[in-house]
Order: structure tokens, then C-alpha cells, then sequence
């Protein structure tokens, strides 16, 4: 009966890109989201790769939605999810091998991110595959467009670049007739400036990543969306199979 209901596809692509942001809005997948972001070309990299990841997966498990045995799903979920990833690996390394040496172990990491699963336990396993594809599209364009604010903010002012290295990523498939990205380190040397090292560290990247939540969250306040609720152990993937929940040894806060 659940899946008769009516389902309002744009609504459910939307959400991903402000109202639950995965990254600014529920705070997931923070991890790769520091690690990746320091430039832009190598944020949008992981989030095209976990965005083709999200989708295929969400669409695999809704399909076999019925079939998974509801004790094996996460075995089942992280199953499907590193064929996906192995796949997309392999086609990185093949096609955009600079790419892959960019984002080193963090690719193949894609296998247990906390987005991926989520939203395979929270929504591809109890909805149809269309509406699992376009919440997998959603929530990866979110993803996306975070990691390229935070690497457009890190890299312009922690390298004084923008796009750099564009040419490792596009160059092999559009002509980009020399281009390779932007570079302001010079006009900043004759005005007696240099680029902010700090915003290329983790501790800039901290920063960065606190300062677009709070806009985020902002600009969704004042659209009349609710905030970004801290649920404890029930906002966990792996609520369901962790011991310490079934303990009641959990702190909810």
C-alpha cells in the first residue's frame, strides 16, 4: 500500500540540494567532504563519482528491496554498493587516471560512506526504483555542490587558483586549447599579498565547512525549513544492527 501512494519526483530531487543537504544540512559524509575539497576539481571528481554510485546503488536496492532478507540488508546494501564503487574505480583509473592518484584511498572509501548507506536504509529499501533514482540524483547534485563551494573557497583563497588542474580532468574528452584553470598568485605577489595557506589545511577546512552550514541553514530558515535535527543513534545507518542500541548503552545527544 505505501508504494501506491503518490510520489512528487521534483520534490523528492530537490531536497537533496538544500532542504537535506547531506553534507551542510545532515552533517554526513564530512569526512571526504574535508579531505577532497581542497581544490575543485578534485571535490566535483568525488562528487560525480558518488553521485553515480548513489544512483545505481539506490536503484539496485529498491529493485531487490523485496528479496533482501531484512537481517542480511546491510551486508546485502554494502554489498551492492562496493560492486558500484569497484566499477566507478576502475573507470577513473581507466579514463581520468590523475583523477584517481587525487583523490587516492578516499575513492574506493566511497564503499562506506555514510550518504550512500543512508539513504539506500532510509529510502531506496522502501521505495520504488524511480523515485530511488531520483532521490539517489538529488542528494548526489547536494553533495556536488557542496564539495564545489567548499573547493571554491579553499582553493581560491588557500592557493590563489580556481579550476586548477581542470585539464587532468576534461582535457582527454573536450579541447580545452591550453587552458588549465585560473591563476592569481601573481596579480596577488604585485599588490604584496599571498594565498592563505591555512584554508588548504584541515583547520581551514573546519572553518570553511562551519561557515556554509551556517548560510546554509540560514537561507533555509528563512524558506520556513526546520532545522537540521540531531536524532543521536535513530539517525544512524546502522542503527538497527548496532550493540550498544540494543544495549541501551547509547547516548541519544
Amino acid at each position: 500500500m505505501a508504494e501506491k501512494k503518490k510520489i512528487n519526483y521534483g520534490k523528492e530531487f530537490a531536497k537533496g540540494i538544500l532542504k537535506e543537504n547531506p553534507v551542510l544540512r545532515l552533517v554526513l559524509g564530512t569526512c571526504p567532504t574535508l579531505a577532497t575539497s581542497t581544490s575543485v576539481v578534485n571535490g566535483v571528481g568525488m562528487g560525480i563519482a558518488a553521485t553515480i554510485v548513489l544512483v545505481c546503488s539506490n536503484v539496485a536496492i529498491s529493485a531487490l528491496r523485496k528479496v533482501i532478507p531484512a537481517k542480511a540488508r546491510i551486508p546485502a546494501y554494502i554489498v551492492i554498493i562496493a560492486s558500484f564503487v569497484t566499477m566507478v574505480q576502475m573507470l577513473v583509473k581507466a579514463f581520468v587516471p590523475a583523477l584517481d592518484e587525487s583523490l587516492g584511498v578516499f575513492l574506493p572509501l566511497i564503499v562506506v560512506n555514510c550518504i550512500i548507506l543512508g539513504r539506500a536504509e532510509a529510502f531506496a529499501g522502501k521505495n520504488p526504483v524511480l523515485a530511488s533514482a531520483v532521490d539517489g540524483l538529488g542528494m548526489g547534485i547536494g553533495f556536488t555542490a557542496a564539495l564545489f563551494c567548499m573547493g571554491t573557497v579553499r582553493e581560491i583563497l588557500g592557493a590563489g587558483t580556481f579550476l586548477s588542474g581542470i585539464d587532468t580532468m576534461i582535457g582527454a574528452f573536450v579541447d580545452l586549447k591550453g587552458f588549465t584553470g585560473f591563476d592569481f598568485t601573481g596579480a596577488l605577489d604585485k599588490i604584496g599579498l599571498a594565498p592563505m595557506t591555512l584554508f588548504v589545511l584541515p583547520a581551514g577546512g573546519f572553518f570553511v565547512f562551519g561557515v556554509l552550514m551556517a548560510c546554509v541553514n540560514k537561507i533555509a530558515e528563512g524558506k520556513g525549513l526546520k532545522k537540521a535535527a540531531n536524532t543521536g543513534c535513530e539517525g544512524c545507518p546502522l542503527a538497527a544492527a548496532c550493540g550498544k542500541r540494543k544495549g541501551e548503552e547509547c547516548d541519544a545527544e
